[in-house]
C-alpha cells in the first residue's frame, strides 16, 4: 500500500505534478483503497482493468485480490513509472500486473485474458465517455466500480423522473444495473479537488436488452430526446423521425405518449421506440 509520504516521494522522485488538464488527483488514503477494492468484490480469478492507475496506489491494492491487473495509462511519466512500483512493491505478483501506455478512449484490445471488471478512479473530466467506451468494448467486463465526480455519480446512477436523470443515466443502464455505492471525502486525494467523489457500481446485464434495434439506433433516440429535453418526445424527436408526424407514429407504436418527455423513460422504453421506427422505416429488413 502507499500512504500519503510514498505518494509524495514518488511523485517527486519522478518530477510529476497533478495537472487539472488530467484530473489528476492522486488517492493517498490506504483505507480508501481496501474499501474500493471490497465494494469493487474483486474475486481471485478476476482480469481487473484498471483505466488512469497514476503512481499505483489502487493498482497494488487490486494486485493483492485479483488474478491479474492490466493498467492503461496516458500519462508518459505515470505510464514509465508504474512498472517499477510495482516491481519494487510487490515482486511476487509483478507477472501479474500488464501496463498499456494509451489513451482509454481508443484502447480496443487488451493484453492476455479478457478482462472480468473494470475498477478505476476516473478523471473528472473524461469519466463517462471513458466507461461507456469500456463497456461497449469488453462485453466480458462483467462488474465496474467506477468513482468520479459526486455529482457524475449521481447522474449515472439516476433513475426515470429524475431532475439530473439524463443521457449518462440511460447509456449505462444499457450496460448494465448501476446504483450508488457510497460517498468518499474530498481529503483522500491527493490533491484535495475541490468536489466530492462517489462510487458507482455497475453489473452487467446478464440478457442483454430484448429488442432488435442496435445500440446505435437506441443511443440516437437517447441523444434526441435529451438534446432538448423540454420539449414533449413528439418535438424533440422530430428531427431524429424526419418530422414531428413521424415521431409521434413511433412513439404510438412503441407505447409511449407522445407528450412525454425524455427524463420520464426507461431504457427499455427508448429502445422500444427505436424498434418501432425500424419496423415502420424497414430498416434492417
Amino acid at each position: 500500500m502507499l500512504g500519503p509520504a510514498d505518494i509524495r516521494e514518488l511523485a517527486a522522485a519522478l518530477g510529476v505534478r497533478p495537472t487539472k488538464q488530467r484530473g489528476q488527483n492522486f488517492v493517498i488514503d490506504a483505507n480508501t483503497v481496501r474499501r474500493i477494492v471490497r465494494t469493487a468484490d474483486v474475486r481471485p480469478d478476476d482480469v481487473v482493468v484498471e483505466v488512469g492507475p497514476g503512481l499505483g496506489s489502487l493498482t497494488l491494492a487490486l494486485l493483492e485480490a485479483a488474478d491479474r491487473v492490466i493498467a492503461v495509462e496516458i500519462d508518459d511519466l505515470l505510464a514509465a513509472a508504474l512498472p517499477s512500483t510495482v516491481a519494487a512493491r510487490l515482486p511476487e505478483r509483478a507477472d501479474r500486473f500488464a501496463l498499456v501506455h494509451s489513451d482509454a478512449m481508443r484502447v480496443t484490445e487488451l493484453p492476455g485474458p479478457a478482462p472480468t471488471a473494470l475498477v478505476a478512479n476516473l478523471p473528472y473530466n473524461v469519466a463517462v465517455p471513458v466507461l461507456l467506451h469500456m463497456l461497449a468494448t469488453f462485453p466480458t467486463i462483467d462488474r465496474t466500480l467506477v468513482m468520479v465526480q459526486s455529482e457524475v455519480a449521481d447522474r449515472l446512477a439516476a433513475p426515470p423522473g429524475s431532475k439530473v436523470y439524463g443521457v449518462p443515466s440511460v447509456k449505462a443502464a444499457w450496460y448494465a444495473e448501476v446504483k450508488r455505492a457510497g460517498a468518499i471525502g474530498r481529503n483522500v486525494f491527493w490533491p484535495a479537488p475541490n468536489v466530492d467523489s462517489g462510487l458507482v457500481s455497475l453489473v452487467r446485464r446478464t440478457e442483454p436488452l430484448a429488442t432488435s434495434a442496435t445500440r446505435d439506433e437506441v443511443f440516437a433516440v437517447v441523444d434526441a430526446a435529451f438534446a432538448q429535453r423540454r420539449k414533449t418526445l413528439r418535438a424533440a424527436l422530430a428531427g431524429w423521425a424526419g418530422s414531428a408526424a413521424a415521431a409521434e407514429t413511433a412513439l404510438v407504436a412503441a407505447g409511449v405518449s407522445p407528450q412525454a418527455r425524455g427524463e420520464s423513460l426507461t431504457v427499455e422504453q427508448f429502445a422500444a421506440i427505436a424498434e418501432a421506427r425500424r419496423r415502420i422505416t424497414g430498416a434492417g429488413a
